[in-house]
């Protein structure tokens, strides 16, 4: 397990799971999520492309109390946890399990939440 200052990445053989946090230029407002999750269908798209595949789902679940788009492409999956000024991109490779559990239990405490 590592954990860089932008997040934490746990990884056993191939598989990965890791959240990393970015900031944001103004702060998310959870009304506007329709638009927010258009943005994000296009980001998820392009990072599809980079791998050399295509989305293969698009879909708007809850994580944490949240509601947040979760992409599937290739042997991957990414979400993006949007807060206040805060994005956090949960993110697994070669890893369903433990995926699951990451999706499952994410949750954020403190004044971020």
């Amino acid at each position: 397990m590592s954990r860089p200052s932008t997040g934490i990445t746990a990884h056993r053989g191939v598989g990965l799971v890791s959240v990393s946090i970015f900031p944001l230029v103004k702060a998310y407002d959870p009304a506007k999520f329709a638009a927010a999750a258009k943005e994000l269908d296009g980001v998820a798209a392009q990072l599809a492309q980079q791998a050399g595949t295509t989305l293969t789902r698009s879909e708007t679940v809850t994580v944490g109390n949240r509601k947040v788009r979760v992409y599937r492409y290739g042997d991957k999956r990414i979400g993006f946890v949007l807060v206040g000024k805060r994005e956090y991109q949960l993110f697994c490779r070669h890893a369903a399990t433990a995926c699951d559990l990451l999706f499952s239990s994410f949750t954020l405490a403190g004044p971020q939440a």
